[in-house]
């Protein structure tokens, strides 16, 4: 059965939409199941403000394939020692360079990822902790979080001394800042798998991390319309899914990633079998 979704289905999608979601989380939204996904390096670290600066690392590199993503950030944090954020505050920039030198993660060198971390040095020093720096560019009047973002991009960038389009987007440029949405979901939402490590910014202003794979599940669902998986595209599918829970509208986001992971359990099989039972 196709998951494309009819007219005639949507109509009457809202609850057997939310049923399923909420089927999906409770069966995926589990702390077993973070593996392998780059979030398990935060829950090495106890400390908030560790926490945070392994977060940043994890998801800047979350990109490729996930056994080079985990090998990436294991190296660099492994070279970081117990405290991710004692290391980067300790150290200078030419420290990074030196100690990194022969890194690689796809496109990000040893160069870029020194810059990132004298960045992210930069705003500890300047605010305390990333919390701070992110909270100072936040406004509850705003729609999202995603001034913020922008703002905290910004922030990060001045304090490196150059721009990192590739490494480190900007929403301002129109990127779904898939990358940054996942670190913010980390930092902000608190459960079974999102550790939650700041107090200050609602779970209601999050954005989706879009993905390839959210992305095909939102079209299907009807959630956009958008082919292009952009910010504006990451927008519309949180406003969809925020219409089911507006405080939490990233709540399905890990569980979903999941559910494609799960060859026996397929996203085609129980969004179809969900959203169309009721219908028809």
């Amino acid at each position: 059965m196709s998951i494309a979704v009819s007219r005639r289905s949507r109509t009457h999608r809202g609850a057997s939409l939310k049923e399923a979601l909420e089927s999906v989380y409770e069966r995926f939204n589990r702390f077993e199941c973070i593996h392998p996904d780059p979030l398990e390096f935060v829950y090495l670290y106890e400390e908030k403000r560790d926490r945070e600066v392994a977060g940043l690392i994890a998801s800047a590199l979350a990109y490729g394939r996930v056994a080079q993503i985990l090998c990436s950030v294991r190296s660099v944090l492994d070279a970081m020692g117990p405290s991710p954020h004692g290391f980067l505050i300790g150290n200078s920039t030419a420290d990074f360079r030196h100690v990194f030198r022969a890194f690689k993660h796809r496109f990000t060198t040893g160069e870029t990822l020194a810059a990132f971390l004298s960045g992210t040095r930069g705003a500890l020093l300047e605010f305390g902790s990333l919390e701070a720096c992110f909270h100072a560019g936040f406004r509850r009047t705003e729609r999202s979080a995603i001034p913020a973002l922008s703002d905290f991009v910004d922030k990060l960038e001045t304090a490196a001394g150059q721009k990192m389009p590739m490494f480190l987007p900007s929403p301002s440029g129109g990127s779904a800042c898939k990358r940054l949405n996942l670190f913010l979901r980390w930092m902000v939402r608190r459960d079974n798998v999102d550790p939650g490590a700041w107090d200050r910014i609602p779970a209601s202003h999050l954005v989706v991390p879009l993905d390839t794979h959210m992305h095909r599940i939102a079209l299907s669902l009807g959630l956009t319309g958008r082919k292009q998986a952009d910010m504006r595209c990451a927008v519309e599918i949180t406003e969809g899914f925020g219409k089911l829970k507006s405080e939490d509208p990233v709540r399905y986001d890990f569980a979903l990633t999941r559910l494609g992971m799960n060859n026996s359990f397929t996203s085609d099989a129980i969004l179809a079998d969900y959203c169309f039972q009721r219908d028809y």
